[in-house]
């Protein structure tokens, strides 16, 4: 979802040639085919979009699997990138790097000051590895890699596995799949008070052009649109979004995860950059393409 994102976003830049692999072609995982890739193409920037990545029931039942893929993607592309002379990389992270109960919004300098939450904590300490390797390459090295911490991301090409997708794309599937069969309940897990923030892919790739023309970016920067909603909202708007008029209950004997999740952005704010598609407006062009790829057969399932 994110690549293909970034693929559009710079599609736009006469100025830009893209050098793309799909996963076929290269295991981001293995070290050495990384580094053969990196020395062959000699790219100028690298963005470090790839990664293995779930919803809570994914995360929980995976944990392995998340820290292993994740830690190996952003070793062998950080030293690879060095190794192989490119002068400047960014790479991708996540809001769940930060602790559980953190002030609210959350800011940069609060990474690494208590617990993460349980259910994505393999996923986010191979963020956190890899937003450190970023900023040790940089201290080290001299070279000009860093990061950015998206928010929670949706929109075309996301992932609608009835089990392993996120919150949003797993709404959409289900409250679609219950309006064509006529059902009369859908039941949503646990108690829909918690509070996230959801950020439009296509802001996310220019979020990421923008950091990629600063001169002298931080080490990391949230990507968000600084504002949240509870999850039972966001699950009535998905409902709305896709014609669907049945009853909503909830299972409250299921996790809710992190009870709030918001990002301060004023750091990239400052920077001169600010999320422009709304939510209502994203969810909506959203379930459109989820229509158009089950339509072409490309949904991701």
């Amino acid at each position: 979802m994110v690549g293909s994102a970034l693929v559009r976003r710079f599609r736009k830049e006469p100025s830009v040639e893209l050098l793309t692999r799909e996963r076929a072609q290269l295991d981001l995982t293995s070290q050495a085919a990384v580094e053969a890739f990196l020395s062959a193409e000699r790219p100028e920037i690298v963005i470090v979009a790839a990664a293995k990545v779930g919803g809570i029931h994914a995360n929980a039942t995976y944990p392995a699997d998340f820290l292993h893929e994740n830690l190996a993607i952003a070793s062998s592309a950080v030293h690879g990138a060095w190794k192989s002379g490119v002068g400047r990389l960014l790479f991708l992270g996540s809001s769940c790097i930060y602790p559980k109960h953190a002030v609210q919004p959350m800011t940069e300098e609060c990474m690494l000051t208590g617990a993460l939450e349980p259910t994505n904590e393999a996923y986010a300490i191979a963020k956190i590895a890899g937003l450190k390797l970023c900023q040790y390459y940089r201290k080290q090295h001299g070279v000009l890699f860093h990061s950015a911490m998206p928010t929670n991301l949706y929109g075309p090409g996301d992932n609608y596995h009835p089990k392993n997708s996120h919150v949003l794309p797993a709404l959409i599937r289900r409250f679609h799949e219950a309006r064509e069969a006529g059902v009369t309940e859908v039941t949503a897990w646990g108690t829909g008070t918690p509070r996230r923030e959801f950020l439009h892919v296509d802001d996310l790739a220019d979020a990421c052009a923008f950091l990629l023309g600063c001169d002298n970016p931080p080490d990391w920067v949230n990507v968000g649109t600084g504002s949240d909603v509870t999850i039972r909202e966001l699950t009535e708007q998905v409902a709305r979004v896709t014609g669907y008029r049945g009853r909503i209950t909830w299972d409250s004997s299921m996790p809710d995860g992190t009870p709030r999740k918001l990002l301060d952005t004023s750091r990239l704010a400052a920077l001169g950059w600010k999320a422009r598609i709304g939510l209502g407006e994203g969810i909506a062009s959203t379930y459109q393409s989820f229509l158009a790829e089950m339509a072409s057969g490309s949904l991701r399932t």
